[in-house]
Formats: C-alpha cells, structure tokens, sequence
C-alpha cells in the first residue's frame, strides 16, 4: 500500500492493502478502497463511498457519497476476467452513481473521459 503522507482519511474508512493513495488525496468517513485502485492526485472521495477492482481515477476527480465505482460488470456474459475501469481527471461523480469496470466483449474496459459530471 502506498499513501502519501499528505493524503487525509478518514479513521472509519478502509484502505486495503495494495491501494495507491497520492498526494492531497481526501477519503471520507466510512468509504472503502479496494487493493487494486489507484487515485491521482488531489481526489476526494465523500463519505459512504466505494471504490474499488482495477480502478484508476485521475486528480482532482470528486466522488460524491454512496457511489459504488469499480465493481465487477453488470453483464449476464461475465464470467470473472480481470477488468478495468480508468476515469480521467476533473470529473464529477454524484450521489449513487454507479460506474462498472469493462466486459470483455466491450475491450476489458471502462474510460471516462476528464472534466465530465
């Protein structure tokens, strides 16, 4: 696990094993982050949110309470391949927003572009 020491977390929140926080990151009370995910710079993640799979999201990205980011998809046709989601920088990412990593059939991949809400 890398974390800047610059990063603020929360004490409730969970940060497992393997997650790179960078600096300047805020991750709020009761949030989780998965061992695969890697946050940018600056990114807040507001309380009761989940983050987590191979999840990378670029600085200064906000994710709004009760998002659920990074979860397998919800696709009949997966059967378990290891799958990604990349979300750029400046984006917006509101209460209970869900966003999946990619199938298979759709290149193994999720992008979101920057400065989107």
């Amino acid at each position: 696990m890398r974390i800047d020491a610059t990063a603020q977390i929360h004490p409730s929140a969970v940060v497992e094993e393997g997650a790179q926080i960078a600096a300047g990151c805020k991750i709020g009370p009761f949030c989780m982050i998965g061992p695969e995910v890697v946050l940018g710079p600056e990114v807040e993640i507001k309380s009761h949110a989940i983050v987590t799979g191979a999840t990378g999201i670029g600085a200064q990205t906000v994710i709004f309470p009760f998002a659920s980011v990074g979860e397998i998809p919800q696709d009949l046709k997966f059967a378990g391949e290891h799958t990604r989601l990349v979300i750029g920088v400046r984006n917006r990412i509101r209460e209970h927003v869900t966003i999946n990593t990619g199938t298979e059939g759709g290149g193994g991949i999720t992008r979101i572009g920057d400065d989107c809400l």
